[in-house]
């Protein structure tokens, strides 16, 4: 549609509707930042069907945040639309299909075509899902030696080169090689890339450095207040402060980051929740309840998943198998750990019977998502033969996934499973495994960063 074909449509809409109807962007953007999606929803929507790019842009990604398959579905056809004439929407489509699950290879061809135009184009958010591309499907680029072209882009100047050298050392297993190094990057990069301060956080946890930290959290404090960083960044920097793989929790500090927040940005009511469930000295149940009903009442998945899992382990709460289901559903479609929840409750039969085929469902779209315990479950599933046919071969295939993950208890399982294999199952058992191990890619850490969940 061109320009002059847009004006005609506008000014029909005016004529018919009157000022009062005309869809309107900006109200559009307004409504978005305060949490109003439905009339951000319908603000986009009428602009896009008259042919407005950047209302296409934004209709798509509310349909992309839903994490709804079919409004995923609805978001990639979206991006289509737009993408001839807008490299922000190429820059975006290109992301979705990076980050897609069980991408074909031409899509993951298109994508690298889309984020390289976009590039071109002035596009800022490209270099992250190219390297995450790349790192993800070797198979497919096999003529792209990632850390060349990641070093080339930091000679380029390109935005956000020095964040993928980040990536990278996450991806290749050498983060705390590095930490001199990422401390150097992000104390330069600060002031324009706001994803540094959860990277600084990790550094300065790992070191066991409070008083860098400390000095960090004002820091970011002073930027949220005066606009300079979303509450996002203060919840991630607050994840990183309790995470005891990192060093000791901080329980405090992220209390003091998530509590000035919360009533803006109601993930952070969830993120309180889950500091009183992984050390109950920081509140009470109830207190803890409440803060999951806010997140709830939001439509929070992350609440709805912490409240299905206190149901399914009956710790804090008495057990409820029902309740759990019922909350972990509600969860499943962005949340892979609602998955592998749903996927023990129907294989241990918690609600009266096992149910073998929900079972699978769900514990293979946990596993493809990264959840470490989907593949033991899966191994499990397959060698104990509860509520299904035993079968050796898939078996062993996820007992080896699972010793990828790193779950203790999968070498030993592997080692039985070798011993009753027989040759022609374990040449089948090889060829699955690759396959699967194909069909999966990179981590979920580098799917996020591909969806900017991250950078």
């Amino acid at each position: 549609m061109n320009s002059a074909q847009t004006t005609l449509l506008l000014l029909g809409a005016l004529a018919l509707g009157g000022c009062s109807g005309l869809p309107d962007q900006r109200l559009a953007q307004e409504a978005l930042a305060r949490g109003d999606t439905g009339t951000a929803l319908q603000n986009y929507r009428q602009l896009a069907d008259l042919g407005y790019t950047d209302a296409q842009v934004g209709l798509a990604d509310i349909q992309l945040q839903s994490g709804d398959p079919e409004q995923l579905r609805a978001a990639e056809a979206t991006y289509r639309q737009a993408a001839a004439n807008s490299p922000r929407a190429a820059a975006r489509l290109g992301r979705l299909l990076a980050s897609k699950p069980g991408a074909t290879l031409a899509e993951q061809r298109e994508a690298e075509t889309l984020l390289k135009d976009a590039m071109a184009a002035g596009e800022r958010n490209t270099v992250l899902p190219l390297t995450v591309l790349y790192v993800q499907h070797p198979q497919t680029f096999p003529e792209v030696n990632v850390q060349q072209q990641v070093s080339q882009w930091r000679a380029d100047g390109q935005p956000q080169a020095e964040l993928a050298q980040l990536l990278l050392y996450r991806a290749q297993g050498t983060y705390d090689q590095h930490l001199d190094e990422i401390e150097r990057i992000c104390e330069a990069q600060l002031a324009v890339e706001d994803a540094c301060y959860v990277e600084l956080a990790t550094v300065y946890q790992k070191r066991g450095q409070p008083e860098k930290q400390h000095a960090l959290i004002t820091k970011l404090q002073e930027a949220y207040r005066g606009g300079r960083v979303p509450p996002q960044r203060l919840d991630a920097v607050a994840r990183v402060m309790t995470d005891p793989t990192l060093g000791p929790p901080d329980m405090e500090s992220a209390k003091a980051l998530l509590e000035p927040i919360a009533p803006g940005y109601p993930e952070a009511w969830v993120s309180l929740a889950r500091l009183m469930y992984e050390s109950p000295e920081a509140g009470d149940v109830e207190q803890m309840l409440d803060y999951l009903e806010r997140g709830r009442a939001a439509g929070s998945p992350r609440a709805e998943l912490l409240l299905g899992k206190l149901y399914y382990e009956g710790k804090l709460v008495p057990q409820d198998p029902a309740k759990a289901e019922q909350h972990l559903l509600k969860a499943a479609a962005t949340e892979p750990s609602a998955d592998y929840y749903l996927g023990q409750i129907y294989r241990r039969g918690f609600l009266g019977q096992v149910e073998p085929n929900k079972a699978l469902e769900h514990l293979l779209r946990a596993a493809r998502s990264g959840h470490a315990g989907a593949d033991y479950a899966l191994a499990q599933m397959f060698s104990q033969g509860r509520g299904v046919q035993p079968d050796l071969v898939n078996a062993y295939v996820f007992s080896k996934l699972a010793v990828q993950a790193g779950r203790a208890e999968a070498p030993e399982l592997v080692v039985q499973l070798e011993q009753q294999l027989s040759p022609i199952q374990r040449t089948d058992a090889q060829k699955k495994l690759e396959e699967e191990q194909q069909y999966r890619g990179g981590g979920t850490m580098l799917r996020a960063a591909a969806d900017g969940e991250i950078y």
